[in-house]
């Protein structure tokens, strides 16, 4: 019996509605928890999306800018509401683009037959510069999920053979099981920050997205939701945070 019933954009509905159910606990029911375990769905769905979103691109640059330009939009409107900090998840996951093409294009050097010591050590060097900013950024700034978030979208990118020339043997590694489980390796880490910083009750809950990305189908849906989940994420902070002003003034 086939079990990998759930497309892309199914997981991707699901990790909206659970980012919905989380912010309404954030915004307007802080002393019902259930709202914040609930919303633990929607950091691992997400993070595992982007990952397969830079698999199977065919434009990099697009899919990155895309990205990118709509995580400065919503910081500057956070940003002129009052706060600075924490930067959005969108910032987290550009970080989290950015490395994994440098890791495709280690994984590509590598495994060519036509290689060079020089230029693998370079784009070793280009891979490991990016981490490294990265981690100094996430440690001088507080990004959304820290630095172990910008890193749980590239894990699951690790075994991401798809346009390597690698023997056909060790393609089997890339396969929905591997990916899933080194995704959530830095989720575990995520989990553990956020337990030492007192968030010990929800935290955990973000290993409850593992048995719904295993019914993961592997297709993206027949319709194309690309751009929905793209306003979703600014439209649905729009609307609750009105509904909370408007409760206030009440």
């Amino acid at each position: 019996m086939k079990i990998n019933i759930l497309s892309g954009n199914t997981l991707k509905v699901i990790a909206a509605l659970a980012m919905l159910i989380d912010h309404m606990g954030v915004l307007l029911f802080p002393a019902f928890p259930i709202f914040r375990i609930i919303g633990r769905l929607s950091f691992p769905i997400f993070a595992f999306m982007i990952s397969e979103g830079a698999r199977y691109t065919r434009d990099k640059l697009r899919y990155f800018l895309s990205l990118f330009i709509l995580s400065v939009l919503c910081q500057a409107v956070y940003m002129l509401a009052g706060g600075f900090e924490p930067f959005n998840i969108l910032v987290t996951f550009s970080f989290s683009i950015l490395i994994i093409y440098a890791l495709n294009d280690f994984k590509k050097v590598l495994f060519a037959k036509d290689r060079t010591c020089s230029l693998v050590i370079l784009k070793a060097v280009i891979l490991l510069s990016g981490i490294a900013i990265v981690y100094l950024v996430t440690e001088l700034v507080h990004i959304d999920y820290g630095f172990a978030g910008c890193l749980a979208p590239v894990f699951a990118s690790i075994f991401d053979l798809k346009d390597i020339n690698i023997p056909e043997k060790f393609k089997k590694l890339d396969c929905l099981l591997s990916r899933i489980l080194c995704l959530f390796i830095p989720v575990f880490f995520v989990i553990l920050r956020n337990m030492s910083a007192g968030d010990r009750l929800v935290s955990p809950f973000l290993f409850t997205a593992l048995p719904i990305l295993l019914l993961y189908s592997g297709e993206r849906g027949k319709a194309n939701m690309k751009y929905f989940f793209y306003l979703f994420y600014p439209l649905h902070l729009a609307l609750l945070e009105g509904i909370q002003i408007l409760l206030f003034l009440i």
